[in-house]
């Protein structure tokens, strides 16, 4: 197999968003409840896992749909760098059974319920069904409320009831997974509003339902309710008003991207999104801790 090409596939850049969610809520957890490293590292394992799955599946999906064609518009993944077809499929079912394997570990060691084994087999189904099997929900526009329900909701709250065994849903932890959600959806947009061109004809995204200036407001209304969701209800201790500020100011920057470019040129907009969003959970996670 060819290890660049499959590195390529797996969008390694993506892994600081899969990781701001959960850290976020396993270190709120530990700073409220105490709890096990080996659970921290295990959940953050698992989402890591999660991701590469998520990646993989949608290459593959998108090139048996024909959505990656000479037009694509965003970077050239492993299929386009001498990966086959096959190779990419044995590399999503060792992915598959690294999630399995991982989140029962997760399960065991944190000592909680099996029914949460449910979430994780939702989480897996969901991770290779945006663009993989007979009815994709990625093309069919609920890609947005699979990345907010995942993303957000089950990301924060989830990693926090592993580590802690138990779930409060005080405004302090639904605020963040809320914020999370919101700007978690705001890559997807943008990836989407990237890919109006060739995305037209195979799937329904948001941007091709309102059109490109009504997905820039869409962006727009996401960084202001996920960045005010993540920084709500805080007291705003010295290094968490850092970090937060230094975060408004990499999603206006990537905002003024989005509103400023189209097409492959948005894509610049995606890591400043990404990393602000990492650090803003981390500046979350400060706050919690008094820092």
């Amino acid at each position: 197999m060819q290890t660049k090409a499959l590195i390529k596939s797996m969008r390694l850049r993506t892994l600081p968003l899969s990781l701001a969610g959960v850290m976020c809520g396993a270190f709120i957890a530990m700073s409220g409840h105490g709890g096990s490293w080996w659970s921290v590292a295990l959940v953050a394992l698992t989402a890591v896992l999660l991701q590469i799955l998520s990646n993989l599946s949608n290459e593959m999906g998108d090139y048996r749909s024909g959505v990656d064609n000479a037009d694509r518009q965003g970077p050239a993944y492993g299929l386009a760098n001498g990966l086959t077809e096959r190779q990419l499929w044995r590399a999503i079912n060792v992915m598959v059974v690294l999630c399995a394997v991982s989140g029962l570990a997760m399960v065991v060691v944190s000592g909680n319920p099996w029914w949460l084994l449910l979430v994780g087999a939702a989480a897996i189904w969901a991770a290779t069904h945006y663009t993989l099997g007979k009815k994709p929900y990625g093309y069919i526009g609920l890609g947005d409320l699979f990345v907010f329900v995942f993303f957000g909701l089950v990301s924060v709250m989830g990693s926090y009831f592993v580590v802690a065994n138990t779930i409060d849903v005080e405004n302090w932890l639904v605020a963040p997974a809320v914020g999370m959600g919101f700007l978690s959806v705001g890559v997807l947009n943008i990836n989407n509003m990237r890919d109006m061109a060739t995305d037209k004809g195979f799937r329904r995204t948001i941007p091709l339902r309102v059109g490109l200036k009504g997905a820039r407001w869409y962006q727009t209304i996401l960084m202001i309710l996920g960045y005010f969701g993540m920084i709500a209800y805080i007291e705003e201790p010295p290094l968490f008003q850092i970090l937060s500020w230094l975060s408004f100011g990499g999603l206006v920057f990537s905002l003024t991207i989005v509103w400023r470019n189209e097409e492959r040129k948005l894509d610049s907009a995606l890591p400043v999104w990404v990393i602000s969003t990492f650090l803003l959970a981390i500046a979350n996670i400060c706050a919690h801790y008094g820092l």
